[in-house]
């Protein structure tokens, strides 16, 4: 991957000329990379952050992003999660790619020759393509399942296991549409914006040039560094500014 030479320190770059030629710079939410492209073909982040007929695209479909999401849900292109972040956080995935996790979960069942798998033929056909939205109590859960045969208590309980479903600890009649073995990416994200804001604050200026962090690896994440750093600035715990010498990454103040 190309590298900019390193800067100096923000803390230590030159006076800007005033204020006013500080530019805010807006970004798009984190989107986790697939891997289809390699590390060396990825531009850096600075590059990716710079004003653009590209930029102004991104910045109105974050602006469009609750209108698209609720149209991509009923269209049954994607489903909204409620990650268990602590934190207003959610994961967008294709329903095609959840479904597949949902006969791979049959599958590995099978080979162990697990009862009461026609559940899961249930929870596909009759809950998860009627209800859109990330929770359904349990009078409804049932209610859907038994479109599809008997249900019982032993049914709700497979889902559970499986990782399809989570109880809400604010109520137990209620219960979050999970992604199997999620676990180690939600832990990956925390660990990451901490160790990253933990960084930054530590600066002086709590403040850092983006081509500077973006070179850091991360202890405690296995998730790549750019999407933490996107991760931050779209969720408003970082921003961005431009300055004569680079781009800036600054936390806001209160």
């Amino acid at each position: 991957m190309k590298r900019t030479n390193p800067e100096p320190s923000a803390s230590g770059a030159k006076k800007r000329r005033g204020e006013e030629d500080d530019e805010e710079v807006g970004c798009s939410h984190a989107a986790v990379e697939d891997g289809a492209v390699s590390e060396d073909q990825c531009l850096p982040l600075e590059d990716e952050l710079t004003f653009s007929d590209t930029s102004v695209a991104l910045r109105m479909m974050r602006a469009q992003f609750p209108r698209i999401d609720q149209c991509l849900r009923r269209e049954k292109v994607v489903r909204v999660f409620k990650l268990n972040t602590g934190q207003d956080d959610h994961a967008v995935i294709f329903l095609d790619d959840y479904l597949n996790q949902v006969d791979r979960i049959v599958k590995r069942m099978e080979e162990k020759k697990q009862s009461d798998l026609e559940i899961f033929k249930w929870f596909k056909g009759h809950v998860l393509d009627s209800k859109l939205e990330p929770s359904i109590g349990h009078h409804e859960l049932f209610s859907l399942l038994s479109l599809g045969g008997n249900v019982k208590d032993a049914h709700i309980t497979l889902l559970i296991n499986a990782g399809l479903l989570t109880r809400q600890l604010i109520d137990p009649d209620m219960y979050w549409f999970a992604i199997p073995s999620i676990g180690k990416l939600w832990k990956g994200l925390l660990q990451g914006r901490n160790e990253l804001l933990s960084l930054i604050k530590r600066k002086r200026h709590k403040e850092m040039f983006l081509a500077e962090l973006e070179k850091k690896r991360l202890r405690f994440s296995p998730l790549d560094v750019r999407f933490h750093i996107r991760d931050l600035i779209g969720s408003g715990h970082l921003k961005t500014v431009q300055t004569t010498s680079g781009l800036i990454v600054r936390i806001p103040k209160d």
